[in-house]
């Protein structure tokens, strides 16, 4: 049973006769008798009695009526959806960021995207990147910010951008005249860092690993305005990207003596359709870098 013969059949149905039926299907009306016949045959049974003048359904033919329109009226609303969906008028984005690129990378870029398209909707999570690849594989999310390193095979990447972590101190701080800062020194003042599983606290542990220095936090947090404003009052300092300190005042940025350099990435599953909505949006976010 294919829709073809179910639209042929309600045609007929609805306009009861093989004429007008025909006109409407814009079809001839030898081949839509031989549709109809050809579906009764499939059928095993009689779904029109037929007359000079008219044709009526059968007991059979009112009971298939019935389903049928409901079947085609499925079909529309899947062919309407799909039609939606590549005009963009309708879909969802699930986009997860670390708090730092969520704050101030993509801000401008969301309020850009939903400008060109008002009827997409936009779910951004906020959390680290091991929880983010997580996600991702699970399905929770459809697209993540990552960083590019150990990549799980499951995963298809897109470069995002080039970004460097820093020292970040307050403008009174004793290190805010610095052009560098040794990582020693990082090490022995009060920090406040976020918690483990976002990118740049696995960064900075990994350093102080290969310096064999103790990471000692006096404050952990993942409430990225707590940590700025512990930072401004001096009470600890913290690494962060450098774009955070370029959009904050009161705070100094000082680049570490030995560069850490990050390359975070747009991340996907590979295994997953992307949807229309979902590969405007990455093709979006490459042209606004």
């Amino acid at each position: 049973m294919d829709s073809k013969h179910l639209k042929h059949f309600v045609a007929v149905a609805e306009f009861g006769h093989f004429t007008q039926a025909a006109k409407a299907l814009h079809i001839a009306q030898p081949a839509l008798s031989i549709s109809i016949k050809k579906f009764e045959q499939k059928l095993e049974m009689t779904l029109f009695r037929r007359s000079e003048r008219k044709v009526e359904l059968t007991d059979e033919g009112k009971v298939l009526f019935k389903h049928a329109k409901r079947v085609l009226q499925q079909i529309d609303d899947a062919k309407l959806a799909m039609d939606e969906l590549k005009g963009l008028e309708k879909g969802e984005v699930r986009l997860g960021a670390p708090s730092m690129v969520g704050s101030y990378f993509f801000p401008q870029v969301l309020m850009a995207f939903k400008s060109r398209y008002p009827k997409l909707k936009l779910t951004l999570v906020d959390a680290g990147t091991s929880s983010i690849r997580k996600m991702l594989l699970s399905g929770e999310l459809d697209i993540g910010v990552i960083n590019l390193e150990k990549v799980p095979d499951d995963l298809e990447t897109e470069h995002l951008l080039h970004c460097e972590m820093v020292a970040v101190v307050g403008k009174d701080h004793p290190f805010a005249s610095k052009s560098t800062v040794r990582f020693e020194e990082f090490f022995q003042q009060d920090l406040v860092m976020f918690k483990d599983g976002y990118f740049h606290r696995d960064y900075i542990e990994t350093k102080a690993k290969q310096h064999q220095l103790e990471l000692e936090c006096s404050f952990e947090t993942n409430l990225l305005p707590l940590i700025l404003s512990i930072v401004r009052h001096e009470f600890a300092i913290t690494a962060l990207l450098e774009l955070v300190t370029q959009h904050e005042a009161d705070i100094i940025g000082i680049p570490f003596e030995e560069p850490v350099k990050l390359d975070l990435a747009l991340a996907w599953r590979k295994d997953r359709y992307l949807s229309i909505a979902e590969r405007t949006f990455i093709e979006f976010v490459k042209s606004f870098r």
